[in-house]
């Protein structure tokens, strides 16, 4: 009761700092100074500098913006379903939500991370987490695709993830919740948490060559709760580093239960040495099911399979595998500096922020500086490996990036600012508010080994009073700031889709050349692909019913169907007969419960529509495309089930009402 006593009086002397915090500052109308606007403009016709993936949250996507404009550029539809793009809609992309619960249709994308090599950003590809459902996803930076989503067994919320190592030779993710493993029983009672709750980290490998991914082993780790993680890079090329909290091992009442002990760990992994374990057979087969999934730009649909193994080391058979080092409690980051010497903690209640260093972690491994063990797992002395503390930053640190001329800049949740401290000395040199209760920040190339500064946003929980009300909800925001100079200057305000998590930001000439415009006709292999309008069809095989559609400027061909029954399953193969850059076409047809397709120049899309009433069915393009879009409709006639009414197909031609039906 005590220690419960303690803990509400800490966050209620939060709370009030933070309601003091996140009241409009006196000065918050001067913040901007007067020329923010011009760093921010970007001329009609001008494309922005960067790019800058940001996460959707509990919207399910990612999102793209420019900048310094923060203009929304595009939303891609990754975790949950897109009726604008027809994402989870189409035949073709329905497998890319299947997991091994079935359909899901929705998902949280918290953390975001761009494909390197050498420790720098490449401009292929951008990953993403699914929080709920545990899966990771890979996106394509030549379409702006999600292409492949692979789920993880083993993981109960995947919230530590995904993290990337210096070459992208793999995607690393950690449970947020552990449980049980998926071959153990799973019906226990939740107060055996210690005995039969365990953590699973996985390692995904990425093809150079594609970037397909495959789960390449896992390793089952102590039954706490990882959270934001690193790789290291330079110097500390072969390791990572996981921030973890829990370890008191709680499973009720967290915010209490999981807050006793005055540290938590960071936990050192030796993934390099997990890779030798693993060649020389070390691992255990487990049995699992697993969903893997991925979309084709030849065939324009994707494939669902389910895996049933994985390859697993239990870390505790390993003594020099992993390493726990004592963090301030209940950390939220670990944050790895450019040259890989230095990891920084974030203990979302300290009121410091710990520096690591991996010159001394290695030392204190080599001289077994060990205070005890935690489940197997050596524990080092806080003080063996520790470069410095940052005293005084603020309240309720969270993640940290850096930039290029050897500086750290940390958000702060409690006390909604940003410091900027120096990686060398720990000195603060300056701070900034953020509009409110700052999470995640993002400097432009902040984990990289080359970061390129310029710019860092903060992502903010709370915005009242910053934009115009819109009800009960308010929109989450970024806010961009200029770090070019000794002082850091806000520029802008701009909201965000769902809730912001972490972002990273890529030059745009890393991207745009590679950005590909339409899908070539001659390569298209989709199987309902209609290569012209002569090629269009429709075709009866029992009471399924394919229609072989072309769209282009500004017609569907077939316009006129007639012959469809009620029972029928129709399916609408359209294919765009459009070469030419941004000129995609929708579909979609009334009462149909699903959401229209969107297809892009030299694809095919396939809509699904099963009629439940006789009657006449407009069916028309949903997606703007000339000056006569309105007229690119047409009719789709429904009649009673075993009616012999022919089934007939036409555009530009009316069949006399004889060849059809008799007027009534």
């Amino acid at each position: 009761m005590k220690n419960y006593k303690l803990f509400t009086a800490t966050v209620f002397a939060f709370s009030l700092l933070l309601g003091f915090t996140a009241c409009k500052p006196k000065n918050a109308g001067s913040a901007v100074s007067s020329d923010a606007a011009s760093k921010v403009y970007v001329a009609p016709g001008k494309y922005d500098e960067f790019y800058n993936f940001v996460s959707g949250g509990f919207s399910g996507q990612l999102s793209a913006y420019g900048l310094p404009s923060g203009r929304l550029l595009r939303v891609i539809p990754v975790f949950s379903v897109d009726p604008e793009k027809g994402w989870g809609f189409s035949e073709e992309t329905k497998p890319m939500l299947n997991t091994s619960h079935g359909f899901v249709p929705w998902d949280d994308l918290h953390h975001v991370q761009m494909s390197k090599t050498n420790g720098e950003y490449d401009g292929k590809w951008v990953f993403g987490n699914a929080n709920n459902t545990p899966r990771v996803a890979r996106i394509d930076l030549k379409t702006f695709r999600t292409a492949e989503i692979i789920e993880l067994p083993n993981s109960g919320g995947n919230h530590s993830s995904p993290f990337i190592t210096e070459n992208t030779e793999y995607i690393v993710a950690g449970t947020r919740f552990s449980i049980p493993p998926d071959d153990k029983n799973g019906d226990v009672p939740i107060n055996t948490y210690k005995q039969n709750f365990k953590g699973t980290i996985s390692f995904i490998s990425v093809s150079k060559a594609d970037g397909s991914m495959d789960i390449s082993f896992q390793l089952q780790c102590p039954g706490v709760n990882f959270d934001l993680s690193r790789a290291g890079k330079g110097v500390s090329h072969g390791w990572f580093f996981f921030s973890t909290y829990n370890t008191e091992q709680a499973n009720t009442l967290l915010e209490v239960n999981a807050s006793q002990k005055d540290k938590d760990f960071i936990m050192a992994v030796n993934w390099k040495k997990a890779e030798e374990y693993i060649k020389a057979g070390k691992g255990r087969k487990q049995s699992v099911k697993y969903a893997h999934n991925k979309y084709s730009d030849v065939t324009h649909s994707a494939t669902s399979v389910i895996k049933t193994e994985v390859t697993v080391l239990d870390v505790k058979d390993f003594k020099d595998l992993c390493y726990f080092f004592p963090c301030p409690k209940s950390p939220h980051g670990c944050d790895v500096s450019p040259t890989g010497e230095y990891i920084v903690g974030s203990g979302k209640l300290a009121a410091l922020i710990p520096v690591f260093s991996f010159d001394k972690l290695q030392k204190a491994i080599a001289a077994k500086d060990y205070i005890g063990e935690f489940d197997g797992i050596p524990i080092l002395k806080y003080e063996s490996v520790l470069y410095g503390e940052v005293k005084k930053p603020g309240l309720g640190p969270l993640h940290t990036e850096f930039d290029n001329k050897g500086f750290a800049y940390t958000s702060m949740f409690v006390s909604s600012e940003v410091v900027k401290w120096n990686i060398k000395d720990l000195k603060v040199v300056d701070r900034v508010p953020t509009y409110y209760s700052v999470g995640h920040l993002t400097v432009a190339g902040g984990d990289t080994k080359a970061p390129y500064g310029k710019y860092m946003v903060a992502y903010n929980k709370i915005t009242k009073d910053r934009f115009l009300p819109t009800g009960p909800e308010l929109s989450q925001s970024a806010q961009l700031y200029d770090i070019s100079g000794d002082k850091m200057q806000l520029l802008l305000d701009f909201p965000t889709i769902g809730e912001p998590h972490y972002a990273q930001i890529i030059p745009a000439d890393l991207v745009k050349a590679n950005s590909i415009k339409f899908f070539k006709m001659e390569e298209n292999k989709n199987p309902y692909f209609s290569n012209g309008e002569a090629a269009t069809k429709v075709v009866r095989e029992g009471n399924k019913v394919h229609v072989y559609m072309t769209a282009i400027r500004s017609h569907l061909t077939p316009d006129n169907i007639e012959g469809i029954r009620i029972g029928d399953e129709v399916y609408f193969h359209v294919t765009n007969l459009e070469q030419d850059w941004d000129v995609p076409h929708g579909f979609a047809i009334k009462g149909a419960d699903n959401g229209e397709l969107l297809v892009m120049p030299g694809e095919t899309q396939t809509l699904k529509w099963v009629p439940n009433r006789v009657g006449m069915f407009p069916m028309y393009c949903t997606d703007f495309c000339s000056a006569l879009h309105q007229e690119m409709s047409g009719y789709v006639r429904v009649s009673p089930a075993g009616s012999n009414t022919p089934l007939l197909f036409s555009t530009g031609k009316n069949y006399p009402v004889s060849d059809t039906a008799q007027k009534k």
